[in-house]
């Protein structure tokens, strides 16, 4: 079907952009901190993706993208990187406002973090020679060390709202990988990744789930820190 992946993009985006509206949510204050998030994130991941596609560690079906590109990368691609972040932390915000005491204890996140930490760094140790398990995991290692030593509490709110929204970031991810389609929207060279697949989807991208909103999350969190001092 061709545009499947810009309608997928449209249809995650657009319930969270109507309800950001909602006055109980009012999420679209924080736009003002949430879309320079998002650029800066987008520096970051985009010039990784633009790489990987270059070096064929991944890369996109034509039948399924509009056709225009910019640097090397689909249209619909660079609007992944808007939407679904979008969608995502406007979820993670929403969680918040209507269950504010959705967290994990201290104790709780401590451990997961040591787990998850100690995962990649062995995983890492035996498999360093694929691209992309190796910068998406060492990302995500050096980003878990800042956020668990800067804002503890951070990772106490998020790590158990993320875990909900794996659901409907997989729901996508599967598409695009593949699910219910003959070819896949977005391939993956298995030489460069684990070869372990959740579905169709590389066990990798939830690492690169996590730490791509997490990313934003955190400067999204300066942000407003910052534009509220600058009221004060």
């Amino acid at each position: 079907m061709k545009y499947l992946y810009l309608y997928i993009n449209i249809g995650s985006i657009i319930i969270p952009f109507l309800f950001s509206f909602h006055p109980k949510l009012r999420f679209y204050k924080k736009w003002r901190s949430l879309f320079p998030a998002i650029a800066i994130m987008m520096v970051i991941f985009i010039a990784w993706d633009v790489i990987f596609t270059q070096q064929g560690i991944w890369g996109f079906n034509e039948d399924y993208i509009s056709g225009i590109y910019v640097f090397n990368l689909p249209l619909e691609e660079w609007l992944f990187f808007i939407c679904i972040p979008y969608a995502c932390i406007f979820t993670h915000e929403s969680l918040q406002q209507i269950f504010p005491n959705f967290l994990f204890s201290e104790k709780s996140t401590n451990i997961i973090y040591i787990t998850l930490l100690t995962t990649l760094i062995l995983v890492l140790w035996y498999v360093y020679d694929r691209w992309y398990t190796l910068v998406n995991f060492a990302y995500a290692i050096i980003l878990l060390g800042i956020v668990y030593n800067i804002n503890r509490k951070l990772l106490q709110v998020f790590i158990p709202t993320f875990l909900i929204i794996l659901l409907p970031f997989f729901i996508v991810n599967g598409i695009l990988t593949g699910s219910g389609l003959e070819v896949p929207v977005v391939w993956y060279n298995n030489a460069e990744n684990l070869g372990i697949r959740l579905g169709t989807i590389p066990i990798e991208d939830a690492i690169y789930a996590f730490s791509m909103l997490l990313t934003v999350l955190v400067l999204t969190e300066y942000f407003e820190k910052k534009k509220q001092s600058l009221k004060q």
